[in-house]
């Protein structure tokens, strides 16, 4: 079939690279114009494989398709159009023009979350159900038969970048592939979209995203991840008054104890509290909420935990090695950003007019460079500039990004001739820790009855603590959000342990 692409960003690059594998002859592919010198992903691809590329910057004036704009396109013969992502107002005269009309994807169940940021919006309202629609594009917003839809659960943490990165992405484009199948098949259907259960919601932009503090906990959450990581949730808070946007927000609190510096916030319940786990935060129920990430008037981004700590410490001074993967990164920097003439210390990244896209990108480069470290999408938002970024990277490289070493209380022993060391305590959220009440009891060596050692007795509150932190290690941790391919480089970096190890005076 011939297909004409109209869209945009990585999303509208897989759709398309996945219907040419189909054997589908896309005829022509609509993008955006270049932004501050960058080309779209989609209009990058279609250009290497020789496929027609045009970037109207507009289809229309006053009402009225551009007869240009028309007269181009119907000279690419399309019998179908895919709009897999598309930001821009489509006339009806290339809407309705192929033989088999118009399919488009929307990120949300319709008819919920009509018209812009539906992902923003089914986290704000605390849908259980989310998921995606690809309908007939018709002359209304969103209002056109469904041709398919899939659903999937939302997380309680879930954000727009998890829930698109789960499901909405990957699952979306098998969608585009699936409706285009069953329309070549002749078997698409076209189901009416009810009107009971339709809402209508606007762009959400930064000006909006305020908090509002008289609302249950699981309200401010659900606004939190809502807007995160655009436009962001944002408060006044402190003494004088600062801007702060709040980002990583979970309602995982078992086991906390707000107990640590105070964060006056106007309108909340009650103020903020600064903790070692980060920010919490009350509801008008009393009940609490996390936040992991703060990001300051100036677009810094800090951990919540460190808010009150003064500034990082000094700069590394970087080793020849490391001042070679400092220009090779550099470079990286370079290439994703065309319009800064020179990257220097100062460069920010987003400033520089990069996206999310480009985090990506970014990480996926600098993780090639840099072979088995450990980086996320994360690390940039938490280092915008490039000399901060380069300190960033070469602390993990050093190993030195960790916030300090595990503190253990070890029972010291001799046995046959050699000392050992044992932890006694219980190990929870990455600390060993005594148990509720410093409760112990004796280990009993088998051989002979004798005591060992006494060891921390859990008690049901520290079952409760551990539990919650594993699951927000399950959910949250960095072992979760990374590939499959640097959790194979980490277990192979990881040293054999004792059992494995061959015994030197075995015959």
């Amino acid at each position: 079939m011939k297909i004409a692409v109209i869209g945009q960003s990585l999303f509208g690059q897989e759709v398309y690279c996945h219907l040419r594998k189909e054997g589908h002859e896309v005829v022509g592919v609509f993008t955006v114009p270049d932004k501050d010198g960058k080309a779209d992903p989609l209009g990058l691809e279609a250009e290497k494989d020789g496929v027609p590329v045009f970037k109207f910057s507009r289809w229309r004036a006053k009402g009225q398709a551009l007869p240009e704009v028309v007269a181009k396109y119907q000279a690419l013969g399309a019998e179908l159009n895919v709009l897999p992502f598309c930001s821009q107002f489509i006339p009806m005269e290339i809407i309705n023009a192929p033989r088999h009309g118009s399919i488009i994807y929307h990120p949300s169940l319709l008819p919920r979350h009509r018209g812009a940021s539906a992902i923003n919006w089914t986290l704000i309202h605390g849908d259980k159900k989310g998921g995606f629609s690809i309908f007939w594009a018709d002359d209304g917003l969103d209002t056109g038969d469904l041709l398919l839809q899939k659903e999937c659960e939302v997380l309680p943490d879930d954000t727009v970048s998890t829930l698109y990165n789960r499901f909405l992405f990957p699952e979306g484009i098998k969608g585009m592939v699936q409706a285009v199948r069953l329309i070549a098949e002749g078997k698409a259907p076209r189901l009416p979209q009810p009107e009971e259960g339709a809402t209508y919601e606007g762009i959400q932009k930064k000006e909006m995203a305020k908090i509002d503090w008289d609302q249950p906990a699981e309200a401010i959450h659900n606004w939190i991840r809502g807007n995160d990581k655009v436009p962001g949730a944002w408060t006044e808070a402190c003494e004088p008054l600062q801007k702060l946007t709040f980002f990583n927000s979970t309602l995982n609190t078992s086991g906390l104890v707000p107990e640590g510096d105070a964060l006056p916030i106007p309108g909340a319940h009650r103020p903020g509290v600064v903790t070692k786990a980060g920010l919490i935060l009350f509801g008008n129920d009393d009940k609490m909420l996390l936040v992991k990430n703060i990001q300051l008037e100036d677009g810094k981004m800090i951990l919540a935990s460190n808010f009150f700590k003064g500034a990082a410490s000094s700069a590394l001074e970087l080793t020849e090695a490391e001042l070679v993967t400092a220009e090779a990164v550099r470079s990286a920097w370079q290439r994703i950003l065309p319009n800064v003439l020179e990257v220097e210390d100062s460069t920010d990244f987003f400033k520089s007019g990069a996206a999310s896209v480009d985090v990506v990108r970014l990480v996926e480069e600098v993780k090639e460079l840099c072979d088995g470290l450990e980086l996320e999408n994360e690390d940039v938002y938490m280092a915008t500039t490039f000399g901060d970024f380069i300190q960033l990277l070469v602390r993990k490289l050093r190993g030195d990004d960790e916030e300090g070493e595990c503190s253990i209380d070890y029972v010291e022993m001799a046995v046959n001739k050699r000392t050992l060391h044992m932890p006694h305590q219980l190990f929870i959220g990455g600390a060993f820790v005594d148990a509720d009440g410093a409760k112990t009891y004796e280990t009993i060596n088998p051989t002979d009855g004798s005591v060992i050692c006494r060891v921390s007795l859990a008690q049901v509150t520290d079952v409760d603590k551990a539990v919650a932190a594993a699951k927000d290690a399950f959910e949250n941790g960095r072992w979760g959000k990374i590939s499959a391919r640097d959790r194979g480089r980490l277990l192979y970096r990881a040293p054999p342990s004792p059992s494995t190890r061959p015994d030197p005076t075995a015959t």
